[in-house]
């Protein structure tokens, strides 16, 4: 869950997760469904189904037990080199490095490490200094006090120096240069999209469809979507039922991606198509957060 996600974010998500799933061996058990909604609303939902398919393998292949080898660990679904080293180094005390958000930030103020994470050479030589930099002795430890110290002293802006205790040799420090480093990366306008989202309703129930596993909110349950065309919008209505009507549109609103801004069209139409409705009181699919939006309109 922290993996592009903030700690104070997580902490509910997580305590939820881990209430609904005490064990991996109920987790392997679940079926996706319940897995992603329990996740629904973090983002980033290759996670929640990397983690699903993590269980699994570790209740089939390893007996339930998590494996202590780093190519072992590398490669269950949804972890990387960063990540593996993390397990490894902090329960297991084990000799690896770890380059997590936190990490980069710190090393790059203190070695002042030119170049954005996003270049190649710039990865590269924090791999190696996060590799110089981690003893062979109490690894656990300093893999948590490196990340402690990104999280609650290095932090993006106004970095608490004075408090710090390796501000003495900090290069970004000494220079006053904290604000410069990391640096940022080169800044692109966000593209805008736009979609409209039918929301087929019968009295109390709405029509959900499961969405495909790769793209946005892969694997949750959404509305049909079209684009926002009134023609297409009418093909759309007619191919899923003829005598479906429009009753109401809602009003439209913004929801931002990583890469780019989706306005989206909310369009509530009456049909009595026999095909599966859920009920709203009952819901307990996962579904993406703009879509839990909609239907508290409802």
């Amino acid at each position: 869950m922290l993996q592009q996600t903030q700690v104070v974010t997580v902490i509910d998500y997580f305590n939820n997760f881990i209430k609904y799933f005490p064990t991996i061996e109920s987790l392997a058990k679940a079926n996706e469904d319940e897995v992603l909604a329990q996740w629904a609303g973090l983002g980033y939902y290759a996670r929640a189904r990397n983690l699903y398919k993590t269980a699994k393998i570790i209740i089939d292949k390893y007996q339930g037990k998590f494996p202590t080898k780093f190519d072992e660990i590398l490669d269950l679904s949804g972890i990387g080199e960063s990540t593996a080293g993390a397990i490894l180094a902090l329960s297991f005390n084990q000799h690896y490095a770890i380059l997590d958000g936190n990490v980069k930030r710190v090393l790059s103020r203190y070695y002042q490490v030119s170049g954005h994470y996003g270049q190649s050479a710039t990865i590269k030589k924090l791999w190696l200094l996060a590799r110089e930099n981690t003893p062979k002795k109490d690894t656990a430890k300093y893999t948590q006090a490196i990340m402690d110290l990104g999280a609650t002293i290095c932090v993006r802006s106004k970095p608490k120096c004075e408090i710090c205790p390796i501000s003495g040799n900090c290069q970004a420090k000494i220079n006053n240069t904290q604000n410069l480093y990391p640096n940022p990366k080169p800044k692109k306008l966000k593209p805008t999209k736009s979609v409209a989202m039918l929301i087929f309703k019968n009295k109390d129930k709405i029509y959900l469809e499961k969405r495909p596993d790769k793209g946005i909110w892969g694997g949750l349950w959404s509305f049909v979507e079209c684009q926002n065309d009134k023609k297409i919008i009418d093909e759309t209505i007619k191919n899923f039922d003829l005598s479906a009507t429009i009753k109401k549109e809602l009003p439209k609103f913004k929801h931002s991606f990583t890469h780019y801004h989706l306005w989206i069209y909310p369009i509530i139409i009456h049909s009595e198509k026999d095909k599966l409705f859920y009920e709203i009181a009952f819901l307990k699919l996962g579904v993406p957060s703009p879509i839990k939006k909609i239907i508290k309109q409802l």
